[in-house]
């Protein structure tokens, strides 16, 4: 069962302005990542089913949140099927985020009264996912569109909330563009989760890093 209601994950999400997306096999670099993110000031996280070890360690991050960090939002991401859908939200998924519009992975979230934040690209995509009960919409792949293309989507559909993820860098200056274009929130993956820091075993530069946005969009009303 979620921690936390939707309106909750909905309003943390807003203010927070930016979510880190994670994957990786070992348990333990999980737990590390997640502790420095949340060290950082990040308050909602995103774990991506992207390998076979999704299952079993978001089940861990899971329990370690709930131990050393109470306040942290911790959703899943990257779900295709209804099967695993279900198996995230029984596990106790605060949100739940896909790469495209899939109706009947979203009714089994409407169902469950759990945020649905399906990926999408085009207006009509966008639109229909909207209607469909979406809750906000994961516009992706962020770096083949542009800040001017969200801000062209919302002059129709100002009561679109979009999350804009791929190609968003983790500075300032990148994810102000998209904000003040009208994006609710922005996604951090690879960029922020570098590879060469990752391998280093030294995760102080992705604390820095988050620090810093934290200050500029969080704690700055």
């Amino acid at each position: 069962m979620a921690k936390f209601s939707k309106q909750e994950v909905l309003h943390i999400m807003e203010t927070n302005k930016f979510i880190p997306l994670f994957y990786n096999a070992d348990l333990d670099l999980c737990k590390r990542i997640l502790k420095v993110c949340y060290d950082g000031g990040v308050r909602v996280f995103e774990y991506t089913n992207r390998g076979a070890e999704a299952k079993g360690n978001f089940v861990e991050m899971l329990k370690y949140a709930d131990e050393c960090m109470p306040e942290l939002v911790l959703g899943i991401g990257t779900i295709l099927t209804v099967e695993d859908c279900i198996y995230y939200i029984e596990t106790g998924a605060n949100f739940v985020v896909t790469p495209n519009f899939g109706p009947k992975v979203g009714d089994v979230c409407i169902a469950n009264n759990i945020p649905w934040i399906p990926g999408c690209m085009t207006p009509t995509e966008i639109y229909n996912a909207h209607s469909a009960g979406a809750d906000a919409i994961k516009l992706f792949p962020g770096d083949v569109l542009s800040p001017a293309y969200v801000k062209a989507v919302r002059g129709p559909m100002p009561f679109v909330k979009l999350m804009i993820t791929g190609g968003v860098m983790p500075t300032i200056d990148s994810v102000s563009q998209w904000l003040n274009a009208g994006a609710l929130c922005v996604g951090l993956g690879s960029h922020l989760f570098a590879k060469d820091i990752l391998e280093s075993g030294n995760l102080h530069d992705i604390e820095i890093r988050i620090s810093r946005l934290v200050k500029m969009f969080v704690t700055q009303k």
